[in-house]
């Protein structure tokens, strides 16, 4: 198995190849504007960084978000084109679970809340539980006000950069800001051994920021 994934969900457009045993190769870039000029050449050097080709790859996993509509659809298209170009299968992976996973390492045993950059003063969020081998997701992805989460919610361990725009709202930050892909990998390659099932439909949870001519008339 060789998964290539991908993830320009937040901050970070970062993408990583796994063995099924581990990340063999991984990079990443922080510009949350600049997602198409940085994702093909991180995928290109991550290739070349393991000594492999695009049809070495057995399936392309890459975080549906939820996310910044730009910014997410371009990892989004990049993966499902890859997939389907070189008849691989795609699979789709929340992009709050992956940060969940990276920041369970630091709660080893309770709750904790990812909260990530979703603009308009607002936060993409979800609560976990974390086990010992396990992490659990108890919420659905949303989008909220920050202030709007419950007082509890907020006062759990929280990682994403929610508690750095807004850390007179979330009293326990936790250093882990945005996805890291060799993490995603993992999730997603424990996934597939498990036979679970790993929708590619994009998180975006609101419209988009741009909108056409036609939608811009259509709100007058």
């Amino acid at each position: 198995m060789l998964i290539l994934a991908i993830d320009t969900s937040t901050s970070a457009i970062t993408v990583a190849l796994h063995d099924e045993t581990r990340a063999i190769a991984q990079g990443s870039h922080l510009d949350a504007r600049a997602h198409t000029e940085w994702l093909a050449p991180l995928i290109a050097t991550c290739l070349s960084d393991a000594d492999k080709r695009p049809s070495d790859l057995t399936g392309v996993a890459i975080g549906v978000g939820p996310g910044p509509f730009t910014g997410l659809r371009v990892g989004m298209v990049t993966g499902l084109t890859m997939g389907h170009a070189l008849e691989v299968p795609v699979h789709g992976v929340c992009s709050l679970d992956a940060l969940a996973a990276q920041a369970a390492e630091l709660v080893a045993d309770g709750k904790l809340l990812v909260a990530t950059d979703a603009r308009r003063k607002e936060v993409y969020w979800a609560r976990y539980a974390v086990r010992p081998g396990s992490v659990e997701r108890l919420t659905e992805p949303a989008v909220d006000r920050p202030a709007d989460l419950p007082d509890d919610v907020r006062a759990l361990p929280t990682a994403g950069r929610g508690p750095v725009l807004y850390p007179e709202l979330f009293a326990t930050a936790l250093p882990i800001l945005d996805v890291d892909a060799a993490v995603l990998a993992r999730v997603a390659v424990a996934r597939i051994q498990a036979g679970e099932p790993m929708s590619v439909e994009p998180l975006y949870l609101r419209r988009p920021d741009a909108l056409t001519t036609a939608e811009r008339a259509a709100r007058r």
